[in-house]
């Protein structure tokens, strides 16, 4: 009979289950959400703060799908969102990921990383976040009245932009209207014609009474003019139509998701709404990508973006020409896709921005401008928005003097499955 000390192994064993346990403890004291998932996005670790805010405890989750394991996600292409956390390696925030609970929709903020360790087998995507559903609201609040009162700013513009076909509209029909009365008289004595003609013949004090009101009412002049009048006015109201249809777009709130849109037709909708802040200093030349595919954004923030960048572009310009005074300058807005990505550029030819105040310029509250032409916010806001809210990436070239390009580059939208 042969006898082997195993009390050194179950040593051994016991200090394992204490570090095991004591990681446990640690990992569920943690306020935040702790979920461990393997390449294949099972699910390994599942922390009491997971379960207190999916309302699923650890053993309803474990080695189940995280797409599949429970928790109500909003997003319709969560399991490809997923599996391109797991394709890279890269640390990665994502920004109020929404989930649905108790008839409740939700946000999270996430910050993914990749643990590895081969020597101990460990290979797992943690994801650590917490519940930003308070701070998504206010920030939706926030956005909304920045919008808001950018619509407020650009109100008086727009009217005036609405007024100037209005009033051609309305010199038309009264045109019309004036016109119609020559018309109604000739129709008169036409029909008189047409019934003495039908008894036979038509009296030569008839036919002078046609000849003195066609003359009057100046025929071949309102033959001219009331085709022309009735093409300017519906080209009048087709203006005010595309400015209110721009102005809905855009003051839109939206919604919280995601959508794939058309920037190029976002783009030409801003353009529109500014139009009164450029048209004066500056003409504005489009050059879009008509292959360009959809982008995933917040339509909304998007045209905030653009609508900022344009005003600076207008203002540089106003700047560097003193207001106009000096001819106008040009805006040059492009789209173009580069594989998986949309880029937009918006150049303009004003004076450029100081080397040394380039690093700054996307800090809050910072600004280059006069005292009442700029709260420093815009640009930041365009670099909250396109980095943070859409992974995406915004930046700029420019030279005193010359002028100055932003660029924006974004993920185009995932190929729609069929």
């Amino acid at each position: 009979m042969t006898f082997v000390d195993i009390a050194e192994r179950k040593s051994t064993q016991d200090a394992l289950r204490r570090a095991h346990e004591e990681a446990e403890l640690f990992i569920n004291a943690v306020p935040s959400i702790l979920i461990g998932i393997s390449r294949d996005s099972r699910i390994k670790r599942w922390n009491l703060a997971a379960a207190k805010v999916f309302g699923l405890v650890k053993a309803e989750v474990i080695g189940k799908s995280l797409a599949e394991c429970g928790v109500h996600w909003v997003r319709l292409d969560m399991q490809a969102e997923i599996d391109s956390w797991c394709a890279g390696r890269e640390m990665r925030r994502v920004e109020a990921l929404p989930f649905l609970i108790d008839g409740e929709t939700r946000f999270l903020g996430l910050t993914l990383n990749w643990i590895c360790a081969p020597e101990e087998r460990i290979d797992e995507l943690l994801i650590i976040g917490s519940d930003v559903t308070d701070r998504e609201i206010l920030g939706q609040q926030l956005r909304q009245a920045q919008k808001l009162e950018a619509i407020g700013q650009l109100a008086a513009g727009i009217a005036h932009e609405i007024n100037t076909p209005t009033q051609y509209v309305g010199d038309n029909t009264r045109f019309l209207q004036e016109s119609w009365h020559s018309f109604n008289e000739l129709l008169a004595i036409a029909r008189e014609m047409r019934q003495r003609a039908a008894a036979g013949s038509i009296s030569s004090q008839t036919l002078q009474r046609f000849d003195a009101l066609a003359q009057a009412a100046d025929f071949e002049y309102l033959q001219t003019e009331i085709p022309r009048a009735i093409e300017q006015s519906l080209d009048g109201i087709e203006r005010v139509a595309k400015i209110v249809r721009a102005m809905k777009d855009f003051s839109h709130p939206g919604s919280e998701e995601k959508k794939s849109i058309d920037i190029n037709q976002a783009i030409e909708t801003t353009i529109t709404v500014a139009r009164n802040e450029w048209k004066y200093v500056a003409d504005v030349e489009t050059h879009f990508d008509s292959n360009l595919p959809l982008v995933l954004c917040h339509a909304g923030e998007f045209n905030q973006v653009i609508l900022n960048l344009l005003i600076n572009a207008a203002q540089a310009i106003a700047q560097a020409l003193e207001g106009g005074s000096q001819g106008k300058g040009k805006i040059v807005v492009s789209t173009t896709c580069d594989q998986d990505w949309a880029e937009i550029s918006i150049s303009d030819t004003g004076a450029g921005i100081p080397e040394a105040v380039r690093s700054r310029v996307f800090e809050p509250f910072f600004t280059t401008k006069p005292v009442g032409k700029g709260t420093g916010q815009g640009l930041a806001l365009a670099h909250t928005a396109i980095v943070r809210r859409h992974g995406g990436k915004i930046w700029f070239d420019s030279e005193l003097g010359k002028g100055t390009t932003f660029y924006i580059r974004m993920p185009l939208a995932p190929p729609t499955k069929t």
